[in-house]
Formats: C-alpha cells, structure tokens, sequence
C-alpha cells in the first residue's frame, strides 16, 4: 500500500488529493464492480452503512444518498466517470474521494482512492476500505 500526495487534472479536476493506493491479487473488472454498485459499498466502506440508489451501477452523473455510522443520509453525484476505470463524486456539495482500477494484468490490479486535501485524515478510513475490498475480491471468484 502507497500514499502519495497528488494534483489531479482534466476531468478529474478534484484540485490536490492525497492518492491511497493497494495492488491486489484479483482481476481489475472484479474491483470495479465492487466499487462501481452501491449495493456492494456498505461490505467494504467503513463510512458507508447503507445506499439508497437507482439502479444496479453507477453512471456518469448518477445520484443517490449514502447512510453514515451516524445516521445521517447524506446526498452523493458522481462527478467524474470513466466505465471500467475511474469514477469521483461529491457529498452534498463536497468535492469527496476518487476512485480508479488499473489493470497489471489478467489477476492483477491496482486500486487508488484520491482523498481531497483538506480531508486528509479520511486516508486512514480509505486504507481499511483498501483491505476490505482486497479480502473481498480475494475471497470470491466473482462479484454478482
């Protein structure tokens, strides 16, 4: 796992971003689903305890409400969105986490979530998520 400070550009404009990254032993198409359902979210987001969604997966300018630990319900809208690869979305109207699969072959792949700056300590929360996400996809042959 790698932490690396960051300034995303182009579609991706999230201004600088903390990058939070893990390679794990499963196929990229695998990650992307489980990141790419909000119905999936809750099994691996530690800051994530419902989804409240239209759909089966995220599309470019999607929308929806995710449930805290608190409690709160809280709106999100996806961003930014690049099928297969890279999707960002705000909270409200916060610039919130990025999230990218990148391919290092048939079983192999690396997974980056870019934290907003002036949320820098949500890294450590994006670190569990890595892990969980990594036993998930490691756990299972596919993710339905």
């Amino acid at each position: 796992m790698g932490l690396q400070l960051a300034h995303v550009v182009g579609h991706r404009d999230v201004g600088v971003v903390l990058r939070v990254a893990r390679t794990i032993e499963a196929p990229g198409g695998r990650l992307w689903r489980l990141l790419s359902r909000p119905s999936l979210w809750p099994a691996w987001g530690p800051s994530v305890r419902s989804v409240d969604f239209d759909g089966d997966e995220l599309t470019p300018r999607a929308r929806g409400r995710v449930r805290t630990p608190l409690g709160l319900w809280l709106p999100f809208r996806v961003t930014a969105f690049e099928p297969g690869a890279y999707w960002a979305w705000s909270i409200g109207y916060v610039p919130a986490t990025t999230h990218e699969v990148r391919s290092l072959g048939a079983d192999r792949c690396r997974v980056t979530f870019g934290v907003p700056l002036l949320a820098a300590p949500y890294a450590a929360v994006c670190w569990v998520a890595l892990r969980r996400l990594a036993r998930l996809a490691e756990a299972r042959p596919s993710v339905s």
